[in-house]
């Protein structure tokens, strides 16, 4: 595995994939961080997109001690949080549980007028096979379009709604039966709607990523969603091409931390009749612009 030495002395950064993705060696996640560490992990996930610790022995209070150096921490809205611990949701698939949560590329709670600015996820319980995650580069994926789409489509909105996954009749309506592991609730405030830029501008890097995922952008800005579906549908799987991507095995005590910015991922569900348990904190973010 090569190792990306340059700008970085404190921590060691092995890129996973080349096109995103890094694990960080040299940090024990459950101390407090110094100043200067804790600067170069922010540029690793700001160059990598995606950063990964493996061999954590984490507390929820030592976890969302780590989230709180990013930024406030989000209380979701239809996930039932850790007892004691809003801030933090158990995402847990038991052994005789069908359906998982996350299984579909997204990025998380961009129904919100003020979207994640990072996840990270903490494993307790792993599969002894199966379980990883995928992500894709959001940039890429918009670097790669032609000119004459780019300029379509920088200026252009879209809606994104929660309505398909937690309202009544959507995708957890349907898969509560499947999972009984986790508490997500049905909700008529699921109808709400946010407006946000189908290309945004990352706040902190300054570069142009596609922003649209399938489960929470319902149509264009001015559209209807017959008008948006074609667009859309190949905008999000434009979006999750293999060459976007990386993929993570998990351990117990691995922990991921992404930006959902710039990123998409997808949780795959092929660990039928295992255990996984993991925790996720969500660190708020600003209004894509």
């Amino acid at each position: 595995m090569a190792t990306v030495t340059a700008g970085y002395e404190r921590i060691t950064v092995n890129p996973i994939a080349g096109s995103m993705g890094a694990e960080i060696e040299g940090v024990d996640l459950s101390e407090p961080l110094d100043d200067a560490t804790f600067e170069e992990i922010r540029q690793a996930f700001l160059e990598h997109c995606v950063v990964f610790f493996r061999d954590q022995q984490l507390t929820p209070d030592q976890h969302k001690a780590f989230g709180l150096r990013f930024g406030t921490l989000n209380i979701h809205p239809f996930v039932t949080p850790l007892e004691g611990h809003p801030e933090i949701i158990p995402i847990v698939k038991e052994r005789e549980d069908k359906a998982n949560f996350g299984g579909g590329w997204h990025s998380d709670v961009s129904f919100m007028v003020k979207p994640a600015l990072g996840s990270m996820l903490y494993a307790l319980d792993t599969p002894t096979y199966g379980g990883d995650t995928l992500w894709a580069n959001q940039y890429m994926a918009y670097d790669a379009l032609s000119d004459g789409m780019k300029d379509m489509l920088n200026g252009m909105t879209a809606i994104h709604s929660p309505s398909s996954q937690y309202a009544p009749g959507g995708e957890s309506d349907r898969n509560n039966s499947k999972r009984k592991s986790m508490a997500v609730k049905v909700t008529e405030e699921a109808y709400s709607e946010s407006t946000h830029p189908v290309v945004r501008t990352h706040p902190e890097t300054g570069r142009k990523a596609l922003y649209v995922n399938e489960p929470f952008t319902v149509k264009f800005t001015g559209m209807t969603r017959r008008e948006s579906r074609p667009l859309l549908r190949f905008l999000c799987d434009h979006s999750t091409q293999e060459q976007y991507t990386c993929r993570f095995r998990w351990q117990p005590g691995s922990l991921a931390f992404w930006d959902n910015r710039c990123t998409q991922h997808y949780a795959l569900n092929d660990y039928q009749g295992q255990r996984r348990e993991m925790h996720r904190v969500t660190i708020n973010g600003d209004t894509p612009r």
